[in-house]
C-alpha cells in the first residue's frame, strides 16, 4: 500500500507538472519554434540530470540487451511525442492540449493489454469511464473551434505515442536507476533532433529570448517538466500497474484548463468542477484496487 500511496503520488506530481507546462509551452512557443524548444528543453533537462546522477553516484551501465528497448523509448516518447504534443499545443488552445492528449490512458490501457497482458479489472474499466467521462464534460466547456483541427491531430499522436512509451517503461529492468534511464532516452531525443536543430538555432530571437518569462519558461521546461516530472513519471509507473499508473494522466486536464483559465483567460465553468470531480473519482477507485 506503501508503494502504491508513493507511486500514485509520483504520477500526480509529474502529469500536474505536465498540466502547467502547457501554459507555458504556449507562451514560449511564440518565440522559440517547436522543434528548436524541444531540443533546448532537451539540453537543459540533461545536464540536470547529469549533475543530479554525478552527485549521487549512480551507475550509469546498460546492458547490451537493454539498449534497444532504451532508444525507442527516447525515439517513441521523448522525440515524437514531445514533437507533436509542442506542435499541437502551438496550433491550439492550452485547455485543448490538455485535454486531447489526456486520452492517453485509454490508450495506456490499451497498449498495456497488448504488450504487458495486463487484465482489465473492472474497477479499472469502471475508473477510466468516469475520468473519460470527466474529461468529455470538461472538453464541452472548452469552446474548441474545428480550424484547430491540425493542432488535435498532432496531440492525438502525441497521446498515443506517449501511452506506447509509458508501457515500454515497464519493459526497463528494475535495478537501472531512473536518473539513469531518462538520462539516455533524453541523450537519444538530443541525437535524433540536433541535426535538423543546429542550423535554425541562429535564427531565434536572442534579445527576446533573455526576457525573464521567456528564460525562466525554458528552465521550467528543461529542468521541471522534463528532468523532473520525467523521473517522477517513470519511478510511478514502476511502482502501480501501468494500465493504473496510466490514469493520472488525466491530472493533466485539470491542471492545464485551471492554469489556462487564470492565466490565458480561457473559459471555464461548473462543467469543469464537474468533470474534475468524476477524474478524482476514477483515481480514487484506482488507488483502492492497487
Amino acid at each position: 500500500m506503501k508503494n502504491t500511496l508513493l507511486g500514485s503520488l509520483y504520477l500526480s506530481l509529474a502529469a500536474s507538472i505536465w498540466g502547467g507546462m502547457y501554459v507555458v509551452v504556449k507562451h514560449v512557443v511564440d518565440f522559440v519554434p517547436p522543434l528548436e524548444l524541444v531540443w533546448i528543453r532537451y539540453v537543459i533537462a540533461i545536464l540536470s540530470l547529469l549533475f543530479i546522477g554525478v552527485v549521487t553516484k549512480q551507475s550509469w551501465r546498460i546492458e547490451k540487451r537493454d539498449l534497444l528497448l532504451i532508444f525507442f523509448i527516447g525515439l517513441i516518447g521523448n522525440t515524437i511525442s514531445i514533437i507533436t504534443q509542442e506542435v499541437g499545443t502551438m496550433l491550439s488552445t492550452a485547455q485543448m492540449g490538455a485535454i486531447i492528449t489526456s486520452t492517453t490512458p485509454a490508450f495506456i490501457v490499451l497498449f498495456a493489454r497488448i504488450i504487458l497482458k495486463e487484465k482489465i479489472t473492472f474497477k479499472k474499466a469502471i475508473s477510466i469511464i468516469l475520468a473519460t467521462i470527466g474529461v468529455s464534460i470538461i472538453v464541452g466547456n472548452a469552446n474548441i473551434d474545428s480550424s484547430l483541427q491540425l493542432g488535435g491531430v498532432s496531440l492525438l499522436i502525441a497521446a498515443l505515442t506517449w501511452a506506447l512509451m509509458s508501457v515500454l517503461i515497464k519493459r526497463v529492468p528494475r535495478n537501472y536507476s531512473q536518473i539513469v534511464v531518462t538520462f539516455y532516452t533524453t541523450l537519444v531525443a538530443i541525437v535524433l533532433l540536433t541535426p535538423f536543430t543546429v542550423t535554425r538555432l541562429p535564427e531565434l530571437d536572442f534579445q527576446a529570448l533573455m526576457h525573464p518569462s521567456i528564460w525562466g519558461g525554458l528552465l521550467y521546461l528543461g529542468v521541471i517538466s522534463t528532468a523532473c516530472a520525467f523521473l517522477l513519471w517513470n519511478r510511478g509507473l514502476q511502482m502501480l500497474n501501468a494500465s493504473s499508473g496510466g490514469l493520472f494522466f488525466f491530472f493533466q486536464p485539470i491542471v492545464g484548463a485551471f492554469l489556462g483559465w487564470l492565466l490565458l483567460g480561457e473559459q471555464i465553468g461548473l462543467s469543469f468542477w464537474i468533470g474534475t470531480i468524476l477524474i478524482f473519482i476514477g483515481v480514487l477507485l484506482v488507488i483502492r484496487e492497487e
